[in-house]
């Protein structure tokens, strides 16, 4: 009677786990380095992912049909609390991929406060997060300008020798493949200087409110997936490198292979993460949507 109760309750366990795996998860990402992070896992089912320009997120979120979406922590946080998301952060997978770069000779730091700097994206978190960490090394810029996208910063530091730019791997990589007087900074060790922490608060994962509902174990495995598929980034980059080209994402490997132990890409959950995103908020709140993210905008598992 027990083995029959054992074999019974086996079978159930068995029976259940087999309809979570029937769950297709599906996933949009925008392209460029947050990709990367789920190169691997895309390759072996690209007809579950969507690489999307950065401009259409917004409208990602709101058509609520993908189950996880990779966008600007920021942006989902402010979509959230404005009732245009039902999407909740899962974890954070970027950590800033920002460089000051120029083709300047014997370029330095101390050189923005004599000439000047180009950033991109006037108003936006990424802007406001490279003149803070400035302003907190005491690095006063003669001037500041801007530029619509990192692409266009990206042009003028390959087009003009005295440029400062603000820009992001893995185009950095690329722009130094072209010319090898480029010099870079990271963002990312201003910041730890600023805040203490490895980086700022990038991008993230989210997870759809729906499938968490209906199908919580086809959550929990595609979480697991993900943050393996996240520590390729740093334990086979090779692996990375050839799922990017397969996808499409990046015209050549070494692009890829050149510019990944640059772009900050690691997992860390949402809740692990919170007094990180907390701290990149405070920087500028209204990119948040005026507050820090309330208890429910963080998955818990």
């Amino acid at each position: 009677m027990k083995k029959l109760i054992s074999f019974l309750f086996f079978s159930m366990l068995m029976i259940a786990s087999l309809f979570a795996d029937d769950y297709v998860i599906t996933v949009s990402a925008p392209l460029g380095a947050p990709a990367l992070s789920l190169a691997t896992l895309a390759e072996k089912n690209p007809q579950q992912y969507t690489f999307l320009s950065a401009e259409t997120i917004t409208a990602e979120f709101a058509n609520n049909n993908a189950d996880f979406i990779i966008a600007p922590l920021n942006a989902g946080a402010k979509l959230f609390k404005m009732g245009k998301s039902q999407y909740k952060l899962a974890a954070v997978v970027c950590w800033g991929n920002l460089y000051f770069a120029s083709q300047k000779k014997n370029f330095k730091l101390k050189d923005i406060q004599k000439s000047g700097i180009t950033l991109f994206g006037e108003n936006t978190i990424n802007s406001s997060i490279a003149l803070s960490v400035l302003e907190k090394n005491k690095i006063k810029p003669k001037s500041v300008h801007y530029l619509a996208g990192a692409a266009n910063t990206q042009n003028l530091l390959l087009s003009d020798s005295n440029s400062i730019v603000l820009t992001a791997e893995p185009s950095l990589s690329a722009a130094k493949m072209k010319n090898k007087n480029i010099k870079s900074y990271s963002l990312n060790e201003l910041y730890k200087k600023a805040t203490g922490f490895d980086g700022y608060t990038q991008a993230g994962l989210f997870v759809r409110a729906k499938t968490i509902e209906e199908h919580p174990e086809s959550v929990k495995d595609y979480l697991k997936q993900a943050k393996e598929s996240v520590e390729k980034c740093t334990l086979d980059v090779a692996a990375v490198a050839k799922a990017g080209v397969s996808l499409g994402l990046f015209p050549n490997e070494k692009i890829i292979t050149e510019a990944l132990p640059q772009c900050a890409i690691r997992y860390m959950s949402a809740l692990n993460a919170r007094k990180q995103i907390e701290t990149t908020a405070n920087i500028d709140i209204l990119q948040f949507g005026g507050a820090l993210p309330s208890d429910d905008f963080y998955f818990s598992e």
